[in-house]
């Protein structure tokens, strides 16, 4: 039998989520806002499989957040791939292209956490860098209930696909994810 999480507001639980995230949140009109909760975890289920398989989640519901970075002609850019657990995404073949890149590479973990404010694990596309780009796989931006990282490992965040796709200024894509 799955564990059980108690979601709150985001908005009133500030201690659990990365600063970039709680401002981001804090910046939503209240309807949106108010769609946006927080549970607590245990850090060692932070990965989206290992998050819903632990607390019974489908995987249709959960999201990862990969972070990458491209180059070419001496111009990068920096981008976030929000896929579904168990899925991959082709970073040198259809995010490459998307991003008009030459090459596309993950971003290293230490760089990731810098740039972001946010813990590794735990990364999200809410509250990055107004420069970077947001890549959402179509169905996460159609779900009405997608689980998302909070910036901290120790919680995770719970919104409408729509309301993700807002908050992190997203493109919605058909084909980001594989599998």
């Amino acid at each position: 039998m799955a564990e059980t999480l108690e979601f709150h507001p985001a908005a009133t639980a500030g201690h659990l989520l990365a600063e970039p995230v709680r401002e981001a949140i804090a910046a939503l009109p209240p309807g949106p806002r108010d769609s946006v909760l927080v549970a607590e975890i245990d850090p060692a289920s932070a990965g989206g499989v290992e998050f819903c398989d632990r607390y019974g989640f489908d995987y249709d519901e959960g999201a990862n957040c990969v972070l990458v970075e491209g180059s070419r002609a001496g111009r990068s850019v920096r981008a976030a791939c929000v896929i579904r657990p168990g899925t991959r995404t082709d970073l040198n073949g259809f995010v490459r292209r998307h991003l008009g890149m030459r090459r596309v590479t993950l971003i290293p973990r230490e760089v990731a956490v810098e740039a972001t404010g946010m813990e590794y694990g735990s990364m999200t596309a809410i509250g990055l860098p107004d420069d970077w780009r947001v890549l959402v796989d179509s169905r996460i931006a159609a779900a009405p209930r997608v689980v998302v990282g909070s910036g901290r490992v120790r919680s995770k965040l719970c919104l409408p696909g729509e309301v993700l796709l807002g908050l992190s200024r997203g493109e919605s894509l058909v084909g980001l994810a594989v599998g």
